[in-house]
């Protein structure tokens, strides 16, 4: 496919271009940046929904059947699994794509897995952008499921309007996770695993918690507890339509725009601090790194003023 022809067919719906286009935005290839500005004033309609939680706690099969369940209100849908990055070729491993195998085949479904190559906010750098390319190409809603490393977590709440927080009955670990600080981050939580003994108390659980935090972020929001049961098939439907009531929420307030600009600003400081890391590895030989960090561990200087003139050198220090 002619790269010049790329946009075009995105825009028009075209799934090889949104293939390729993603293809590019993972290799950083230097067109990808120059696509994705042209792409940038279709985009904004896509609902984007997060779903996070402990690993183990049911998120790839819970994705699924949302899928699969807003296929049925004739939505096309976007799923990005973010995969922990493997340890030998660096590229997704792709468990989450096995599983969701049943739903490759729908042309109204487009999945891609990606590696969060150690990022610890449990999405990769370039999620931004392929949430962008999904949402020119007509791709609403778009799913993200999140590595699964507790608190730092919370990067998701950057990139998703609504997030889902999936606690499984059971995981103790989950529990202390949201006092720690996840429940700052929820929409939405869902109980997976219904089936399971101890659900019920895992929901009276979080409902403890959630009374116990009157003044949370979003007062006029009331966060429900949703059971669900993959192998049951029970409690999808309702946890969809909690998800669009929840849009319809931002929607008739002025949360949806506050979100969005608060994902934009984010998204500008990632590309802010990729062109200065860019601009301090062309300016800074490994060689060179390597006698700076030594003077430190020698005391022969101290980072402090290195930094300052690292920063002086790559053309950021202080105009006068």
């Amino acid at each position: 496919m002619p790269l010049q022809n790329i946009v075009e067919r995105l825009l028009q719906g075209d799934r090889r271009a949104l293939a390729r286009m993603v293809t590019l935005i993972e290799a950083a290839a230097p067109q990808a940046r120059h696509y994705l500005a042209e792409l940038h004033q279709h985009t904004g309609h896509a609902h984007i929904i997060g779903v996070t939680g402990s690993p183990g706690a049911g998120k790839s099969t819970l994705v699924m059947h949302i899928a699969r369940e807003l296929r049925k209100r004739e939505h096309k849908i976007g799923v990005i699994a973010i995969d922990p990055t493997s340890p030998f070729s660096g590229g997704a491993i792709l468990g989450d794509r096995i599983r969701m195998m049943e739903l490759a085949g729908d042309p109204n479904i487009f999945i891609r897995s990606m590696a969060s190559r150690g990022n610890l906010g449990g999405l990769a750098a370039s999620t931004y952008d392929v949430i962008r390319a999904m949402d020119a190409s007509g791709y609403d809603p778009i799913l993200i499921e999140t590595v699964g490393t507790g608190q730092a977590e919370v990067e998701v709440m950057r990139a998703a309007q609504t997030v889902l927080v999936v606690v499984a009955p059971g995981m103790g670990d989950d529990i202390q996770a949201i006092k720690a600080g996840i429940l700052e981050i929820a929409d939405i939580f869902v109980v997976s695993k219904a089936d399971k003994a101890g659900a019920d108390q895992t929901v009276a659980e979080l409902a403890m918690l959630l009374s116990l935090t009157p003044h949370h972020r979003q007062a006029s929001w009331r966060i429900p507890n949703q059971k669900t049961s993959s192998l049951q098939a029970k409690g999808i439907e309702e946890l969809v339509d909690a998800i669009q009531r929840h849009r319809s929420y931002l929607q008739e307030s002025d949360m949806l725009t506050q979100r969005m600009q608060r994902q934009l600003r984010s998204e500008v400081q990632q590309l802010i601090q990729q062109a200065v890391m860019q601009a301090l590895k062309s300016a800074v030989s490994e060689e060179e790194w390597r006698s700076l960090v030594e003077d430190i561990s020698l005391r022969r200087r101290d980072p402090y003023s290195i930094a300052e003139e690292l920063v002086g050198r790559i053309g950021m220090g202080e105009k006068t």
